[in-house]
């Protein structure tokens, strides 16, 4: 039987594998962020309709491997991906890159969701958020005390007590340190997410003595084959 994978995007890495697939292979995107032009791969951008939506699709689509290449944080995509690949009777990979580690001088925090967040924020004026779009449903919510750095892919309205920021990585510890000065930063609220592009943050955060939020990672279901990095992977589809 030929093989035709299903990768679902997320992360840097499914990229790298996305441009090694070859014409028989589709690489799916939600839909946030730029759609790359230079695959050979079919891409196919959109939600599927939950796992019986993808069940479906997998099914139809004729695909005989499922690979979850998506964000850590994205728990509930990581468990319709096994649910629907099993309900398919098809095998489910899925690339889960390393946490970050504390190293010395670090003084991270860890926070079970938002609400343990809020709570571990009180002491602090300057708070820099990168977790993406979710701090913007809490606009309303920022004390009169404290002012929010937020850190987005694409820029968009913010409130007089936030501004958000349109950036994407990968970061230089130049511009990192940088704004953690200008913006005068006393806390450091991030997903660990085991990203090299993004670690610039957590270097100048140690230099800096700043305080680090560290939202904890969700757990993901269990699936057929699971790989730390995108040259294991590529090994492992002989690509």
């Amino acid at each position: 039987m030929t093989t035709r994978i299903l990768l679902l995007g997320g992360i840097t890495e499914a990229l790298a594998i996305a441009r090694r697939l070859g014409p028989q292979h589709v690489y799916s995107l939600a839909g946030i962020g730029r759609v790359p032009q230079d695959l050979q791969c079919q891409v196919r951008v959109g939600g599927f309709g939950g796992a019986e939506g993808l069940a479906s699709y997998l099914r139809e689509a004729g695909i005989t491997l499922l690979i979850d290449a998506t964000h850590p944080y994205a728990a509930q995509i990581s468990r319709n991906a096994a649910s629907a690949a099993h309900s398919a009777g098809i095998p489910c990979w899925a690339l889960r890159r390393p946490a970050w580690q504390a190293q010395a001088g670090d003084d991270w925090r860890e926070v079970e969701d938002w609400a343990g967040l809020i709570e571990a924020l009180k002491p602090f004026r300057r708070p820099l958020f990168t977790l993406g779009r979710e701090p913007l449903q809490h606009l309303d919510e920022i004390p009169p005390e404290q002012f929010w750095t937020l850190r987005a892919l694409e820029a968009c309205p913010g409130n007089e007590r936030c501004e958000v920021i349109g950036a994407r990585g990968p970061f230089h510890i130049e511009d990192e340190r940088a704004l953690f000065q200008r913006r005068q930063i006393d806390v450091l609220i991030s997903k660990n997410s085991g990203s090299v592009a993004t670690e610039p943050k957590l270097e100048v955060a140690r230099e800096l003595g700043v305080p680090v939020l560290v939202l904890k990672r969700p757990a993901l279901p269990e699936v057929d084959r699971t790989f730390d990095s995108m040259p294991e992977l590529a090994a492992a589809l002989d690509l």
